[in-house]
């Protein structure tokens, strides 16, 4: 059902002839502009994050153990992406995707700015602000992305690589700002320069609001006036009660810190399972359609063993690197929370070489499962790397070089650009019609589930020998790419068509 309103514009996208930001639309910048800056916000807290945790409470930290610091981190990380798959229906049903986005904005810019008073009361008020705000802001700006172009627009592809390059470029320079800041100023003042950048991010792109294809509009699925009402109304009424509920419980001694965790990590595992499930038994859902759900589904587990990997580049190698590795090379001493601006470094520098790579070999790449299952196997080498500088110390008073750090982090940096290019793609050609929509919420439940797992093993960070801890887990990692690779020839007859 179409809504209309009077003196509102039609949402299509700019004429063609529209190339002022490098060949692309306009309106390309102010979007790639906003997540330089939100990815400068949200990496650059979440390289310091971890180690604010754990840091004794003279030194402005929490003084947490390095495995309850590294387990709230990835709670974290949980309730932000199980939030971001509400985002999408919000704005699809609700905000549509311009104020979502913007809303969002403001949330993680208010939520940045708490974590920048120093107590821990605001420090926990500013992670809800930011879950929330992220939650509504990262699934929609990549789809503002996709209407800046008609579907036949060539360049639509080039576009989206920028995009990714902005990205890159936010993770990259994030933690190098608040990571200097919080070693040298405090932890607070690292808060304080991610709120900053959030702010500019918001202010570029109301600026820029003009180049944004249906920025008018309410939106694109709005629920009928009756029917909003009675959504908005069941949503401040259930946020209302579970912070009543989760207040009465935490006062009462019974929502404690750890209870929080687990809590997030069952709902991390039972949001995808029931979302298969419906998937799977609904009678909009052709037989053929069902048929390639079940591949679907071993690359969705794929992308949780990866991913359970990648996130701990700011949690687990975070404390290793603060710990156990030289923070100087050449002769120049750096924050050990730099070590994280390695991996978007590598990925701004990677991923167009692979794309080249792929464009070359044209028809003789490989499939997009193997592509999926190399980056699985990287990201466990990546850990299983740090087994050899880690082993055969008397004790914990060892420093390993720099370059063990960062070449983990090549790895593991390589395997990220292979894999989530392929998992999308994968992803949106793979899911149901009935579902097109709701894709995003597909891969974001799989980013949650990685999370959750990370929650409860990360805790034997520090219980457990480091050689033990990254050998176990890289192994898996290998194993779950090697079995991806086995399962090949079944996901090439049971995926088309994705080649």
């Amino acid at each position: 059902m179409s809504h209309t309103t009077t003196g509102i514009e039609p949402a299509q996208p700019p004429p063609e002839d529209d190339r002022a930001f490098f060949g692309q639309p306009r309106g390309l910048m102010t979007l790639s502009g906003l997540e330089v800056w939100e990815r400068f916000s949200f990496l650059g807290m979440q390289a310091i994050l971890v180690l604010y945790f754990a840091d004794t409470v003279a030194n402005g930290g929490l003084a947490m153990d390095p495995g309850t610091a590294a387990s709230v981190s990835a709670a974290y990380g949980t309730l932000v992406y199980l939030v971001s798959v509400a985002g999408g229906w919000l704005a699809d049903r609700i905000l549509g995707s311009y104020r979502a986005v913007l809303y969002g904005g403001i949330l993680i810019a208010f939520g940045h700015y708490a974590m920048a008073v120093p107590t821990a009361t605001m420090t926990w008020v500013g992670l809800g602000l930011i879950s929330a705000g992220t939650g509504l802001l990262k699934p929609n700006v990549a789809s503002m992305v996709g209407k800046l172009y008609r579907t036949e627009d060539e360049r639509r592809d080039a576009g989206f690589a920028l995009y990714y390059m902005a990205i890159n470029i936010g993770a990259f320079a994030g933690p190098l700002i608040t990571g200097w800041l919080g070693d040298h100023a405090g932890w607070h003042w690292g808060f304080s320069a991610a709120a900053f950048g959030m702010t500019l991010g918001l202010i570029q792109y109301v600026l820029g609001r003009r180049h944004l294809a249906g920025r008018k509009h309410a939106a694109e699925f709005a629920l009928a006036p009756k029917p909003m009402r009675r959504a908005v109304l069941t949503i401040v009424a259930g946020a209302v009660l579970v912070a009543v509920v989760a207040t009465a419980l935490a006062l009462a001694g019974w929502l404690t810190m750890d209870r929080f965790v687990d809590v997030l990590t069952v709902i991390s595992v039972i949001a995808p399972v029931v979302y298969f499930v419906v998937m799977f038994r609904s009678p909009r859902v052709t037989a053929e359609e069902r048929g390639r759900l079940r591949p679907y589904v071993v690359l969705f587990l794929a992308s949780v063993v990866f991913n359970f990997i990648l996130f701990q580049a700011y949690s687990t190698m975070m404390l290793l690197a603060s710990t156990n590795a030289r923070t100087e090379i050449f002769g120049f001493h750096f924050p050990a929370s730099w070590y994280a601006s390695a991996l978007g470094a590598f990925e701004v520098a990677l991923a167009p070489v692979v794309a080249a790579v792929w464009a070359r070999m044209g028809p003789r790449q490989p499939h997009a499962s193997n592509k999926i299952a190399f980056g699985v196997i990287l990201g466990g080498l990546s850990f299983l790397l740090m087994v050899l500088p880690t082993s055969g110390h008397a004790d914990d008073s060892y420093k390993m070089a720099a370059w063990w750090i960062v070449g983990s982090y090549l790895l593991l940096g390589l395997g990220d650009v292979l894999l989530e290019t392929s998992g999308m793609s994968a992803t949106t050609k793979l899911a149901p019609k009935a579902f097109a929509s709701q894709t995003m919420a597909l891969w974001f439940l799989s980013l949650a589930l990685a999370n959750g797992i990370q929650a409860q093993i990360v805790k034997l960070y520090g219980e457990v020998s480091n050689p033990a801890y990254f050998g176990v887990n890289g192994a898996v990692a290998v194993v779950a790419g090697v079995a991806v690779i086995a399962a090949a020839p079944w996901l090439k007859r049971t995926m088309h068509p994705v080649h």
